[in-house]
Parts: C-alpha cells; structure tokens; sequence
C-alpha cells in the first residue's frame, strides 16, 4: 500500500475514527486504523466492537493494499507535523513509513486479516430522519440515559416511529426525558428501537444540520451515513421501561420561574451543599419561593429567593442540584414550568412556551430531606 495525502485530511479523518476505538481493551488490533486501499478510493475504518466508523480519505493512490496501522501514533505524529504533503507506504510485512518534508517515520503495523469484519446488515428498511431533527434528539434526550451497564435498556435512547410523529426516550432512573416530534411523516417504516448512547454521541460530532442522512435498520444494527463516514451501530436488544406509565398526570402545584434566574440560583445556593448528596430544597408558598441547602458536616448553609410565580399548597422538596441543573439547562425556553404533586413523587419540567411541533416533557425524582 502507498498512498499521499494532506496533514489536514488525515489529521481530521483520524480524529474522528478515534472516537470509535476503546480507552482499553484485551484485543491490541482494535488500537488499530485499518486501512483499505482500492483502485480509486481510501477507506478507513475502526470499531470497538459495538460501533464501527469507516471514512473515506482523499488521497493520491500509488499502490493499492491493506494495512492496520496503530492509530494513537499515527494521530500523534501527523498532529505534530507541520502542514504539508505526506506518503504512507507499507510492505508486505506490515512495516509502515510515513514520509514527509521533515523526515521518514517506521513503525509496525498488523495484518489486515486480524481486524474485524465489517458488520453483515441486509435487509435493510430506510428510516427517514433529516440531520436536524437528530441532533435535536440527541441534545434533549442524550444526558439523562444511563451508564450503568447492568442496565443495559436504559444505556441508549428509545425511538419510537409511528407514521405521523416521532417520540424519543431516555431515563437513568432518576430522572426522564419524552421529546416528541409531532411533524414526522414516514410511511416506509414503523416500529421501536434502543439505539446506544456511544452511537448518538458520535452521531452529534458527525453531524452538521445542512448534511444528508440516510439512516437504515438491518436486524440488529443500524448504520447511519453522513457525508463521507459511515456509522455502524448494535441496536440494544433489550425491553424500554413502561415510561408513559411512571409520567405523572395529576400534578396540581405549579411553579413558574425565569429559566435563567432559576438555573443561576440553583448553581450558586449548590456550592454549599453537600459535596456527597448535593442536596438542596425548594420550599414554596403563595407568599415566596426559596432555594435553600446545609451542610452540617462543613458548617455551610444559603438560601435564595426566586421571582416565581406558584399555584397550589406549601411544598418542601428535595432535589439532586446536578440533576436539577441538568433539567434546567436543557429546556429551550425563557420560562420553565414544573409541576409538584408530594414531596416524594415525581415532578414534571418543560418550557412554559414549546417549540412547534415539538413537545418535551422532563420528568425529576425527588431525594428525601434530611431533618
């Protein structure tokens, strides 16, 4: 294999196929970029198992073959490069130069038949989903699903495609996230899927919302294309909790609060609390609403007032600050709107003005004060 390229292209092909290989792993292959050297084309390709990114490379071709080559070295070296032309050349016993202005760099590459196959997906059904809508998606819903792997269901995002919308769904069991596309039309394809949290993450670094997408479902894969760089991805096979069944419908306490003024208040009453639990309280009332918390351990306490509107009887509560900041910060509004029933149920979040076309509904368990 001989192939010449710019140092922009390669540095920025290999900084997105690092994304899709392993902090650690018991296989040394999978450290590796492979690369495949066609007659006209580049491609390069890494997996972690679960997800495998190929992307194709513009590059002068001189001499067709295959080659995994140690991809952390490999993005060392061209990242320190200055910018300019560069050759990689391999022999038939993997050894790998790297020619440039500056100098010739060796290093041992590994066969080509030790890295894995490209995931076998056929019959696959077209899932119409614009680049857009996606990343909407994957910034509403990605920060609440869980990454406790002895969950594996509630590792990945649950999609719902029905013909005239589109809902989304994620939870980590301490708080949940609905966001429903209601303008969705897809006629082709129908049905419910847990795409995993790895694939959705690289998907929001992939993705500008001008590219086109094809997103296409096999039986236990989903492969999305963008551009040049193609995503494959194991659909979780797992049962999605009840969710629509823990989403409260009686909630008769209402709140109304400036989103910024809120998020700002629970930020700065938060640096006091405790560093273990995070614990702070909102204590409402027709007369005022507070943000309180104390930490008997270091002796530190505070307490804000919210410009706040509230509807319904007194209520002390008790939230986890990061959630609560979490929550917060992901509702695209001026106003956010939460809804209280008891002290130890489940509060409704969502932006006191939505998007059209677009419903979000968050949902928050409480913590039990300390007395």
């Amino acid at each position: 294999m001989k192939i010449s390229t710019s140092k922009s292209e390669l540095l920025n092909t290999l900084q997105k196929l690092s994304k899709a290989v392993p902090a650690r792993s018991t296989l040394p292959i999978l450290s590796c970029a492979l690369f495949r050297v066609e007659n006209d084309t580049v491609f390069l390709r890494t997996t972690d198992l679960e997800i495998t990114l190929v992307s194709r490379l513009t590059a002068s071709i001189e001499e067709p073959g295959t080659v995994a080559i140690p991809l952390q070295t490999l993005l060392e070296i061209t990242g320190a490069l200055p910018d300019g032309r560069l050759t990689i050349a391999s022999n038939p016993q993997n050894k790998v130069e790297i020619f440039t202005d500056t100098g010739v760099y060796d290093l041992m590459g590994k066969p080509a038949e030790e890295f894995p196959a490209l995931p076998e997906v056929q019959d696959q059904r077209p899932i119409q989903v614009s680049g857009d809508v996606l990343q909407s998606i994957i910034h509403m819903t990605l920060f609440a699903v869980s990454r406790d792997e002895l969950k594996p269901a509630l590792t990945g995002v649950f999609f719902k495609f029905e013909p005239d919308r589109l809902t989304a769904v994620s939870t980590d069991g301490h708080r949940l996230v609905q966001y429903i596309v209601r303008d969705y039309e897809d006629g082709e394809f129908s049905g419910e899927m847990i795409v995993p949290r790895k694939f959705l993450s690289l998907m929001n670094t992939l993705l500008n919302a001008s590219d086109e997408l094809d997103l296409s479902l096999s039986e236990n894969h989903l492969t999305a294309v963008v551009g040049d760089d193609s995503v494959y991805t194991r659909v979780i096979d797992e049962r999605f909790p009840d969710y629509e069944s823990v989403i409260p419908r009686d909630n008769d306490k209402k709140l109304v609060v400036n989103r910024d003024e809120f998020l700002g208040s629970v930020r700065r009453v938060s640096i006091f609390s405790n560093k273990s639990t995070q614990q702070i309280a909102l204590r409402l009332n027709s007369e005022r609403s507070l943000i309180t918390t104390e930490d008997p351990e270091k002796a530190s306490r505070a307490q804000e007032e919210l410009k706040a509107e509230y509807e319904g009887e007194d209520l002390v509560i008790g939230y986890n600050a990061l959630y609560l900041k979490d929550i917060v910060s992901h509702i695209n509004d001026e106003k956010v709107v939460a809804q209280f029933k008891t002290p130890i149920s489940a509060a409704l979040f969502y932006p006191q003005n939505p998007t059209e076309n677009r419903d979000v509904t968050m949902l928050l368990m409480p913590i039990r004060l300390n007395d």
